[in-house]
């Protein structure tokens, strides 16, 4: 019993840290200003750090077949299969996007980079394939334990934080780029492809 509460809590404790040194290691630019040049090694470091609390998250989720908390052992479907077929559903093609944005974005996925340039390929459709492709995953982890309470919870975890990360990334990316940024976001849609962002012309 005392095992499953640890369990829960670590799940807790690593999705705010996890989120906590994911939105820091993408601020690169807003950290140089008070921290130097190091700043740009840091956000390596923080980036590197909030991927092993990602794989803590992931371990509590897959603990919680054998180990659920009483009062919140909810399954999602009589029939675990169910939840295996619409992760798999969702799953795939998440896996695939953010495959093809970590291979677009090369080692800045891993390390932010001074001095590149906007990436190509995927982020020619949307400024943010990492987080559609990643995201969801971590529901669709749930959804294999099929557990009800941890894909609610995966749910509103990733609703809460991703346009908190992307804000916050948003605004170092329009220090770092500039006009050029400005131009990008006018042009490119942030998570959903087609879904452009309309200005007024100026008369």
């Amino acid at each position: 019993m005392v095992f499953e509460w640890i369990n829960l809590v670590s799940l807790h404790v690593s999705a705010f840290v996890f989120a906590y040194l994911a939105t820091l290691s993408v601020m690169p630019v807003t950290r140089e200003e008070q921290r130097g040049e190091k700043a740009w090694e840091e956000c390596a470091r923080l980036r590197g750090i909030s991927f092993v609390f990602a794989g803590i998250m992931i371990v509590n989720t897959v603990l919680w077949i054998w180990f659920p908390v009483s009062g919140l052992d909810w399954v999602l479907s009589p029939s675990p299969l169910l939840g295996i077929v619409i992760g798999i559903v969702i799953g795939v093609p998440c896996f695939i996007i953010m495959t093809i944005a970590y291979r677009d974005a090369g080692t800045e996925m891993h390390a932010p980079q001074k001095g590149i340039q906007l990436h190509g390929g995927i982020y020619k459709k949307i400024r943010h394939p990492g987080a559609v492709g990643e995201m969801p995953l971590y529901v669709v982890v749930a959804m294999l334990v099929n557990s009800l309470f941890l894909t609610v919870w995966m749910t509103i975890f990733i609703l809460l934080f991703t346009p908190i990360h992307i804000y916050y990334e948003e605004k170092d990316l329009l220090k770092r780029f500039g006009d050029t940024y400005i131009e990008y976001r006018k042009r490119t849609p942030a998570v959903f492809p087609g879904l452009k962002r309309h200005t007024k012309k100026e008369e």
